[in-house]
């Protein structure tokens, strides 16, 4: 079911990004498969002592709620608001998808950032061996890199907001380098923290509350906690970076914010009323 909703998602965002007199109709096909494809992730986080993205994953049902209601609307020039947020996700897909259907290449991206991190393990004194060619292993604890671990995922969605508006070459240019090499070489930081604050048992702290398998708890107050509030402190920066290089984007930011504000207050407010 998952991959379906994948593959939806992935082709009425790109068909949205064309514009034809059903645009509002594919647009929300793409946004109610993606928050459905959310939704159906929560088991899967919340086994994983994850709370951040399924609280995120039941925010999106309101959002979808107000776009749906702008797309759905009379009021033209909220609606392209709307196509552009949809542009952004659209251009993120077309990114991140060669990676995560053509499994030789997300492989071979997985490939990468093993080595890599395996590398910058040994540089830092915390050599880890391989258990498999995408596992590392020590001290009888296990990590696995998957593809949600080599930062594409960040990659993508920064690209695909970087790109939604009109910009010069040069601004092309100098987003990409703000966004891709940090991201990528942060990541390479936070997988070889993991691994070694997991592996070494940095963090085994409430152990018992958290639950999971022995040791448990150190691999989440690494990957769960530090590394997810590093993760949002640098893209915060980094969004106020791209909003300095393309002041645009930032208008665009601010107006998208305050409309889904305006909406929102009027929503709850039909709701009250009824």
């Amino acid at each position: 079911m998952m991959q379906y909703l994948i593959i939806i998602s992935f082709l009425f965002f790109i068909v949205s990004l064309a514009h034809h007199p059903y645009r509002s109709y594919t647009a929300a096909i793409a946004w109610i498969s993606m928050i459905l494809l959310l939704i159906s992730e929560i088991p899967a986080w919340l086994a994983d002592q994850n709370y951040v993205y399924p609280t995120v994953a039941i925010l999106s049902i309101l959002f979808l709620v107000i776009t749906l209601r702008i797309l759905f609307g009379i009021d033209e020039h909220k609606k392209e608001f709307i196509f552009q947020l949809t542009r952004a996700a659209g251009i993120a897909f077309i990114i991140y998808a060669p990676f995560a259907f053509y499994e030789p290449l997300g492989n071979w991206l997985i490939a990468q950032v093993v080595h890599q991190t395996s590398a910058l393990l040994t540089l830092l004194g915390h050599p880890t061996e391989l258990f498999l060619w995408n596992t590392f292993r020590g001290n009888g604890y296990r990590v696995e890199i998957i593809l949600a671990c080599t930062g594409i995922q960040a990659i993508a969605i920064m690209l695909g907001v970087a790109y939604s508006v009109k910009t010069t070459l040069k601004q092309k240019i100098i987003s990409f380098l703000m966004i891709v090499p940090p991201i990528y070489l942060l990541n390479l930081f936070r997988n070889a923290g993991v691994v070694t604050a997991y592996t070494e048992q940095w963090f085994p702290y409430f152990q018992e509350y958290i639950g999971g398998e022995r040791g448990f708890a150190s691999f989440f107050w690494a990957h769960n906690v530090i590394a997810e509030a590093l993760a949002f402190l640098f893209l915060f920066v980094l969004a106020y970076g791209l909003f300095r290089l393309i002041p645009t984007l930032a208008d665009f930011a601010v107006d998208l914010l305050q409309m889904y504000k305006e909406e929102t207050i009027v929503f709850l407010d039909e709701i009250r009323t009824k």
